[in-house]
């Protein structure tokens, strides 16, 4: 009996959980069919898989609203894509919508896909994901190079506070054709007309455009531009339509400076006007001269005056030398755009009323071959400004007519100039055929020991002779440093990581032993450009023509060098920080003062890699940022680099204007990390008509 309860305890309890589930089913259908002929019903719709051409094919399905009309068209994206296909369309000609029955019917039946077209493979991957050679380039639509667009887009943004307004570059338009090789501050028209006067040669000197009217567009490349042949091949030829001028090769052609090399190419035999069987042999006949002459030694910064191609400081890359070419935007104009198509260091620069933008002993040799400048003049300012650039100890080299033709007036101008160079205690070395070469002294004992009343007489003690940015020539003798700083320099390469002894004099506000800070900041550059390497195989890139913005002691150029990267650095003290370039000279670089509120002396595409460190953080406060981005787009190679490492609150505004400049810009951490306050912004400089332009060279090869 008990047994029996149990049974019947267990059977009750089983019927009452199983009647309870039957209500509750009951009542949910119940509720759901009372809801689904309320206000908001569900269709049940399905797409076909695209494959990898065909369109989006979207098809009703039958569900419980079975003969009810609706109006899909809302439910279905507006960005799908538009192809000869056309899906169904649930709407009727007459507006009225189709029905889910009529869409199904055989007046209204559903659409197949077409099958898939041939795949075309537009690089050198295989749809299977192999390497291939065979594939094709695509049509070239050389309408595309212009659609980028010749106006300026401003998009307005208007803030809540106080309602005020502001005006976000949404794309920047490019510039004029005839703005090609455009230098904002070297081609001002309208400045140069309100010169009071140009026989000192002021018109090829700086004049900027006034703030508000300097670049504001793309400077665009020229027709048929290519990607630049590598070094060292470019030494000695690079494209003809990169730099498309032949005044060069008519002029001096005969001097083997230059010469056209079939139809797309320009070679480099390597002569001057002074050498035309080859700088190298000239460069061994200067070392035979002068045996303290060593080249890679002693003699490491070199300044060659009215450079022409730079074939001068090209042939001296193979002995250690590096050589900053100079010369005037003349009738010569694209000198020196040859010289960095070369991948040889160079600037547009020009010896007349100011000093030029490079600190007191930065050179160990300054070369001048008929480089057509009157020492003389104005009782000598021009060779006074080389006396001052260069170092104690150091060397100038004048190969001209007056040295070796017996001329009466060639025979006046060399006597004025030994005059002038035994009067700022200059010695001649040597002369020998038609080179003269003079050595400065190491100190001032000699100035101190001229008659009293000696033309030009020594400049005032107060007299800074690193001040170099817009100041005006001065007929003095700069003051060698008492103490001997600048020409106490070791050899190359001990010189470049060694604490120079003007890091002594450099104005910082230093809270540890500079000598401790200039090792620091070395290491640091050394382990970061080392990651670059590592990384983002920046050996592959095969970077040559690189510009450090705000350099500060040179660590980075320092590092690219340890790092054995086969390019050359020229590093940029911006005026609004400490002058550094002392020390960066005395290590064996080169740099030149500037100011990024302006243009740098530079012509359009001359760089393959700009760094900046630091820089948009601190010149925000003067200026504009989309003011130096254009700057650094227009001496940006096309398909070069740019690396920004700065604070975190800049970058948002950064990115915009690379992409408004039709750059691919890229953030990513340091170092130290996502929370880190810093951040590196990287991007390449390549616009839709460079990409164009790189197809047409595929194509060709």
């Amino acid at each position: 009996m008990k047994l029996l309860g149990n049974v019947d305890l267990l059977t009750s309890q089983t019927v009452i959980k199983f009647a309870a589930f039957i209500f509750i089913s009951v009542s949910f259908f119940y509720l759901g069919k009372h809801w689904s002929d309320g206000s908001r019903q569900l269709i049940f719709f399905s797409r076909q898989s695209p494959s990898a051409t065909a369109s989006y094919i979207p098809t009703v399905g039958i569900s419980p609203n079975f003969n009810k009309e609706f109006n899909i068209s809302a439910l279905i994206s507006a960005t799908e894509p538009e192809t000869e296909s056309k899906p169904v369309d649930p709407v009727k000609n007459d507006g009225k919508p189709v029905s889910a029955s009529e869409a199904h019917s055989p007046q209204h039946p559903p659409t197949t896909p077409p099958p898939p077209p041939v795949i075309k493979s537009y690089g050198i991957v295989d749809e299977n994901g192999t390497m291939s050679d065979e594939f094709e380039i695509g049509e070239f639509d050389p309408n595309l190079v212009e659609n980028w667009g010749n106006g300026t887009e401003i998009q307005e943004e208007t803030k809540t506070e106080g309602a005020t307004s502001t005006f976000r570059v949404k794309k920047f338009g490019l510039c004029d054709e005839s703005m090609r090789e455009y230098i904002p501050c070297l081609d001002n028209v309208e400045a140069i007309k309100r010169l009071k006067s140009t026989e000192k040669g002021e018109r090829f000197e700086r004049h900027c455009p006034e703030k508000g009217k300097g670049l504001n567009c793309l400077v665009p490349a020229p027709k048929g531009y290519r990607p630049p042949i590598p070094w060292p091949r470019s030494r000695d030829e690079v494209w003809f339509y990169n730099v498309p001028h032949t005044r060069l090769v008519d002029d001096k052609g005969g001097q083997n400076w230059i010469s056209k090399k079939g139809k797309d190419k320009f070679s480099f035999p390597g002569g001057g006007t002074q050498f035309i069987h080859g700088a190298d042999q000239y460069l061994n006949q200067i070392s035979k001269m002068v045996p303290e002459i060593t080249f890679g030694q002693h003699i490491r910064v070199v300044l060659d005056v009215g450079c022409g191609v730079a074939s001068f400081g090209a042939y001296l890359l193979s002995r250690n030398v590096i050589t900053m070419s100079i010369a005037p935007k003349d009738v010569h104009e694209n000198q020196i755009q040859f010289a960095l198509e070369r991948g040889v260091p160079a600037m547009a620069a020009a010896f007349a009323t100011r000093r030029l933008l490079y600190p007191s002993q930065a050179f160990d040799l300054i070369h001048c071959s008929r480089c057509r400048i009157n020492w003389t003049r104005d009782d000598g300012i021009l060779l006074l400004e080389v006396n001052r650039m260069l170092r104690a100890g150091g060397y100038f080299a004048w190969a001209a007519q007056p040295v070796y033709k017996h001329e009466q007036a060639l025979e006046e101008q060399w006597e004025e100039m030994l005059n002038l160079t035994t009067r700022l205690c200059w010695t001649l070395v040597k002369k020998e055929g038609y080179i003269a070469i003079w050595q400065k002294p190491f100190n001032n004992s000699c100035y101190l020991s001229r008659e009293a009343g000696t033309i030009p007489p020594l400049c005032d003690p107060n007299d800074d002779p690193d001040n170099v940015w817009y100041v005006d020539l001065k007929a003095c003798i700069s003051r060698i440093p008492e103490n001997g700083y600048g020409a106490n320099v070791a050899p190359w390469p001990a010189r470049l990581q060694t604490p120079p002894d003007r890091l002594q004099s450099i104005h910082i506000e230093s809270y540890i032993a500079r000598k401790e800070l200039f090792k620091a900041e070395s290491k640091y550059w050394n382990e970061i450009v080392a990651s670059y390497v590592r990384a983002l195989h920046w050996k592959k890139y095969k970077l040559r023509n690189v510009m450090d913005m705000r350099a500060g002691f040179g660590g980075f150029a320092a590092a690219m060098i340890d790092n054995q990267l086969d390019a050359w650095v020229l590093n940029v003290v911006p005026v609004s920080g400490p002058n550094t370039l002392p020390v960066i000279y005395d290590r064996g670089l080169i740099g030149v003062m500037h100011d990024w509120c302006e243009s740098f002396d530079t012509y359009p595409r001359t760089y393959d890699l700009l760094h900046a460190a630091g820089l948009f953080s601190v010149e925000r406060k003067r200026c504009n940022m989309s003011t130096i981005m254009l700057e650094m787009d227009r001496i940006l190679r096309p398909g070069g680099r740019v690396y920004i490492r700065d604070s975190l609150d800049v970058m948002d505004e950064l990115q915009d204007i690379a992409k408004a400049m039709g750059w691919h810009p890229t953030l990513r951490d340091t170092s130290e990390g996502p929370h880190a306050s810093y951040r590196i912004l990287s991007s390449d400089r390549r616009r839709m008509e460079e990409d164009i332009r790189h197809i047409e060279v595929l194509r060709e090869i």
